[in-house]
């Protein structure tokens, strides 16, 4: 084995204790547990937390914070981060249905609240970006700004089999260690929920509230990415009132977990303050 292959894997080991840590402290991370409307929720947080804008990751179908914590790790040195398990995912409880968008959305709303939190940034990275669009709509007060990743889905492939077909394009262009955290945010949500979440996602029109989105709004993907290809980025982008584009070279579909400092530098770029100023006063024209 070349010392540059030793060295990947040694990384790609360190990724997946990251991930898989909860409810451990792990890399400036813990685990709190809150109960919004009923529901025991988890939240993987930054613990000494900087004065900036908090940071809302919300994770996509199937998965949990898991995928995620890379992303949060590169975050918290500037910015309080919250990265909770939407109902029935990773380590939060399990209602007996699959929570639609809408149903998400207030849910976060919610737990914003619980956590008495400012206006936030909401990062939402592909499902998760179909909620946190909604949240932003549906709860304006709590949304400073949004990230859009990845965001799904695209209406050429907006059916459960299109987005499948499109999943499996997406396989083979991810990091390896993300496959064993795959398989243990599946387990926990069960695939009857994964199934259910995927059909509400398809019936879900982000067009609609793309076009009333009144925040600061960054529309991030993978250049690699067949999930949500650059097309469907760019039309997506059109809808938005005021909006910046990232393309991130040589990432598929999990831009947040293959390039987090990237990625976190799009999202810090996008929360310095003038560039919320300038973005605010063209919204609100």
């Amino acid at each position: 084995m070349s010392t540059g292959s030793a060295g990947r894997g040694t990384a790609s080991r360190a990724l997946l204790r990251l991930a898989l840590a909860a409810p451990a402290d792990a890399a400036g991370l813990t685990s709190q547990w809150r109960h919004v409307d009923g529901l025991r929720t988890h939240v993987r947080r930054s613990v000494d937390a900087p004065p900036g804008t908090p940071v809302l990751l919300v994770h996509g179908l199937a998965v949990s914070h898991r995928y995620l914590t890379p992303l949060a790790v590169a975050l918290a040195d500037h910015h309080p981060v919250y990265a909770p398990d939407l109902p029935g995912f990773g380590l939060s409880a399990h209602p007996a249905e699959a929570y639609d968008v809408p149903r998400h959305a207030d849910h976060l709303a919610a737990l914003l609240a619980a956590y008495r939190l400012p206006p936030v940034c909401v990062f939402g990275h592909s499902f998760g970006a179909e909620v946190a669009a909604a949240l932003a709509v549906r709860h304006r007060h709590a949304v400073r700004a949004l990230v859009l990743a990845g965001p799904t889905s695209d209406p050429r492939a907006r059916s459960r089999t299109g987005q499948l077909r499109r999943l499996l394009l997406d396989l083979p262009r991810e990091s390896l260690w993300q496959a064993p955290v795959l398989v243990r945010d599946i387990a926990d949500a069960r695939p009857w929920r994964v199934w259910a979440t995927l059909s509400h996602s398809v019936r879900n029109r982000i067009e609609d509230d793309l076009t009333r989105l009144t925040v600061p709004t960054l529309l991030l993907t993978g250049a690699r990415d067949p999930i949500a290809p650059p097309a469907w980025r760019d039309r997506a982008a059109a809808l938005v009132p005021q909006v910046r584009t990232v393309s991130v070279p040589g990432a598929a579909h999990n831009v947040a977990s293959t390039a987090p400092r990237q990625v976190a530098d799009a999202v810090r770029a996008l929360l310095d303050d003038r560039v919320l100023d300038r973005l605010d006063t063209l919204t609100n024209r």
